[in-house]
């Protein structure tokens, strides 16, 4: 049979050359440059994805599209996967085109502490006071400055206690950063146990002197990770330490820190560290405190831990709210590689960028690897499959943060301190309608009035106790009649609430349990990350359902069984909580 051509070389050729041609829009040579420029080397790592968005996210102020477009091909990344990486984010606005972008947008917190501050008060009359359209004034969740409340936002300098006057100030004289803290403070975290850590006042100063790393070393800072580093101590002696220390996680969850660390220390190498500064629940702000006021104590932690565990890298994920501190953190890390006290491993710290999702361990993850923050499925869990598919030990900032104190004291030392048949030791962030807010170090175990009345100053002059939130947003509402209860992991469960990050927020007589529901419901449905319906439609829906006078209960029960029932993570599990709290505990305000 004789072959028949169906089309000649030349034809070939031109359909290669058709299909060869990228679809779409493409990258221009202007927005090309403008991005290399910024990014650099890092076109070649996927997982630098969201450092990139931000390193133009700061420049222009906004993602444009074009960018964009430009960071896909420089990335070698579909386009798609960019944009919905950009859109998942709070902290990241797209523009189209030529859309016009705000000169400074200002955050205002609407979180509990700062609406019973003033915060919608202040969101109602500074737009007209600023009386500046390139100037955009939004609300904002939880900034992690509850003691300070109400506390605003320009771009990236914060107004404590703010006014209309003081936020009118920095606008005008141009404060859009924060300023840069001395780096000569002594800070000595065990002479605070049962005592406040936060100063009071109207007039403390939004970046605290800290412990620089000369002042650190020469107060004996490293020496005890060097020793472990060198084998003068032997791992497995610390593990048993942190084992009887009796130290669980203190970002929420509570799973005991030394058996963690022997999960991970049995895994296959190489393994992975993941540090979650996030603290992204409403109420909380503990890591931030210590942080910005003593950084090497928890980079020593963590040095501790990787080498125990055999960890080779380790990644820092720090909420974005935090410039001050992410600035000073960056400082202090480039001066500890620039002169490490041993050999280290791979530490790098990375920026979220507005997602309280990502305060879940595997959301959190996926966003340390450049992507959108949804929570994995498990098994597996991240100890054996985590971080870039390896073993990978989890840790909130606080945990690590005691670990010198545990080893170089003894177990006996954090164990001693308890109440109510507890042990150890916790930092309560205390705000709300107490005279005297910040963190706490009290015994484990204390309860909500011992609280407020040997650690707070007591009410606020006009107000009387009358319900409290023991763990955040999503640990419950309870009265202030239920006063005696420990305040520790297992104690609260009873009850219907949990003690989480240890966000205790208290209101009195002239507020209303209902609206504490309503504003973390509205927190839970703005920060749920749509992957599963049950967490996603019904946290709309119970919102909507709760401003009405008379609660539906019937519909509100339904809609909760089925959060705790089929949503995958921690968020819609627990973010009923507070609905079944107010029908339980206050049902005369929704009859």
């Amino acid at each position: 049979m004789q072959a028949v051509a169906l089309a000649t070389a030349d034809d070939l050729r031109e359909t290669i050359r058709r299909k060869s041609k990228l679809k779409g829009r493409q990258a221009d040579d202007v927005s090309l440059a403008e991005v290399r420029q910024l990014i650099g080397a890092a076109a070649e790592r996927r997982d630098l994805l969201i450092e990139n968005l931000h390193k133009l996210n700061d420049e222009y102020r906004a993602l444009h599209d074009r960018h964009l477009v430009a960071l896909a091909k420089e990335m070698n990344l579909p386009m798609a996967e960019v944009y919905e990486v950009a859109t998942f984010y709070h902290h990241f606005e797209v523009v189209r085109g030529n859309d016009p972008v705000a000169d400074i947008t200002l955050r205002v917190c609407d979180g509990i502490a700062c609406e019973l501050a003033g915060a919608q008060d202040l969101l109602a009359k500074l737009p007209a006071i600023l009386g500046n359209p390139n100037v955009k004034v939004i609300p904002a969740p939880c900034i992690g400055r509850c003691e300070q409340a109400p506390v605003a936002v320009v771009h990236q300098y914060p107004v404590l206690f703010a006014t209309t006057d003081k936020v009118a100030a920095a606008v005008k004289n141009g404060l859009t950063t924060q300023p840069m803290a001395k780096d000569d403070a002594v800070f000595d975290p065990a002479a605070l146990a049962e005592k406040g850590v936060s100063p009071q006042g109207l007039d403390q100063v939004v970046s605290p002197d800290y412990v620089g790393y000369e002042s650190y070393r020469a107060q004996g800072g490293y020496a005890l990770a060097k020793e472990i580093v060198e084998g003068k101590k032997d791992g497995e002696s610390i593990v048993k330490i942190m084992e009887s220390s009796g130290l669980r996680g203190l970002g929420g969850a509570g799973f005991p820190a030394g058996r963690k660390w022997r999960i991970v220390r049995d895994q296959p190498a190489p393994k992975l560290m993941a540090v979650n500064i996030d603290e992204g629940e409403p109420g909380t702000f503990k890591d931030r405190t210590y942080l910005e006021r003593d950084p090497h104590r928890f980079l020593e932690g963590l040095l501790i831990a990787a080498n125990v565990v055999g960890i080779d890298a380790c990644y820092i994920y720090l909420r974005d709210e935090y410039h001050g501190a992410r600035e000073m953190l960056e400082l202090e890390l480039k001066k500890l590689q620039a002169n490490p006290p041993f050999k280290l491993p791979l530490i790098e710290l990375r920026r979220g960028a507005g997602a309280y999702i990502c305060g879940e361990e595997s959301a959190m993850i996926e966003s340390i690897e450049g992507k959108r923050g949804e929570p994995r499925m498990r098994p597996p869990y991240i100890a054996q499959v985590g971080l870039f598919g390896r073993p990978t030990l989890e840790h909130n900032f606080e945990t690590l943060y005691w670990v010198r104190d545990i080893v170089q004291r003894g177990p006996e030392w954090f164990s001693s301190f308890g109440r109510h048949d507890r042990k150890g030791l916790r930092s309560y962030s205390v705000s709300g309608r107490v005279k005297q807010p910040g963190v706490k170090l009290a015994p484990a175990g204390i309860t909500i009035q011992e609280l407020i009345d040997e650690y707070c100053g007591g009410m606020q002059d006009g107000h009387t106790f009358y319900g409290y939130l023991p763990g955040g947003a999503s640990g419950g509402i309870l009265p202030a009649t239920m006063n005696d209860i420990p305040l520790d992991f297992d104690t609260l469960q009873p009850y219907g609430c949990f003690i989480g990050s240890a966000a205790v927020m208290v209101f009195g007589h002239k507020d209303k349990a209902r609206d504490m529901a309503l504003n973390v419901m509205h927190f839970f449905e703005h920060e749920s990350c749509g992957q599963c319906t049950p967490c996603r439609v019904g946290t709309s829906k119970a919102a909507k359902l709760m401003q009405s006078e008379s609660w539906d209960q019937e519909t509100l029960e339904d809609l909760a069984t089925v959060m705790v029932d089929a949503s995958i993570c921690g968020l819609g599990q627990a973010a009923p909580n507070p609905i079944r709290c107010i029908a339980k505990y206050f049902p005369q305000e929704v009859v």
